[in-house]
């Protein structure tokens, strides 16, 4: 028998996992917001996604990036704690966010 102790490389999870959030059986009729960090071309982005979402979905409703801000500026803290109680006023069922890579 060996002296030595084996141990394992990892440290110990800390972090419990969480269930994913319900996803939406469509997209017909929904309300979907429109996040953004304003780096790389999300402007661009979001403007195929409706376009070619249109084509499938014409009765979504967009809630535009611009009516949030930069979800990585200065106060993106909180901006995404404030953003739970935002999307229940604006009735948003979705949120697509769109990042710089």
């Amino acid at each position: 028998m060996s002296d030595h102790a084996v141990v394992w490389p990892r440290a110990e999870r800390r972090l419990k996992t969480r269930k994913l959030a319900r996803r939406l059986d469509t997209l017909k009729g929904k309300t979907i917001a429109q996040l953004w960090d304003y780096l790389f071309a999300g402007d661009e982005v979001f403007l195929a996604l409706e376009k070619k979402l249109a084509e499938t979905y014409p009765d979504i409703r967009w809630i535009s990036w611009r009516e949030f801000g930069s979800t990585h500026a200065v106060n993106e803290k909180e901006l995404l704690a404030s953003l739970p109680q935002r999307f229940k006023e604006l009735g948003v069922d979705a949120a697509i966010s769109c990042m710089a890579c």
